[in-house]
């Protein structure tokens, strides 16, 4: 997905934070089962740039949580 294609945020109003295994590090981490984010990455994402945010929207689009349409 294109960086002007995404919404402001990829949060889906279906806020759900659950533990979760980490697939890159087998680390048990907290994620939104809505939108596939870390905690910190909900708290920081207003303060965030769209350099610090590229990342993120490619793991979620990566993981199947980016949605295309708002």
């Amino acid at each position: 997905m294109l960086p002007a294609s995404r919404p402001l945020s990829p949060c889906i109003q279906v806020c759900k934070i659950e533990p979760v295994a980490s697939r890159h590090q087998g680390l048990s981490q907290e994620l939104c089962l809505g939108c596939g984010r870390t905690l910190d990455e909900i708290a920081c994402w207003g303060a965030m740039t769209e350099a610090e945010k590229a990342p993120v929207w490619e793991r979620l689009e990566r993981e199947g949580y980016a949605k295309t349409s708002r």
